[in-house]
């Protein structure tokens, strides 16, 4: 009897989960996340860097083009910018602040 316990204690045990270590499964996602995030600090320095370079390159053409679009749209990009300053400020609850909504 005691062969047929032990051959099911072995049996049994094949399907019990693995051990589980918490502090070292903490360091691992720890360092698992302090990878990640030195990837996305370099991805987004990269692109800032690229984008950056790109824009002083490009000054010289885009000011002129800048400078003759801003003229006209002035007074629509100051209303565009009072009405997103009016919605930042209100949150959200522009219908409720104009007596709209009860």
């Amino acid at each position: 009897m005691k062969q047929a316990d032990e051959r099911l204690k072995a049996l049994f045990a094949q399907d019990e989960p693995a051990a589980f270590d918490a502090p070292f499964s903490m360091a691992v996602m720890e360092q698992v996340m302090r990878r990640r995030f030195q990837e996305d600090v370099a991805l987004l320095s990269a692109a800032s860097l690229l984008g950056g370079g790109a824009l002083w390159a490009l000054w010289p053409v885009l000011q002129p083009a800048l400078v003759a679009i801003s003229q006209g749209l002035a007074p629509a990009l100051g209303a565009v910018a009072l009405a997103a300053c009016a919605a930042m400020i209100l949150g959200g609850r522009a219908g409720s602040a104009l007596g709209l909504e009860s």
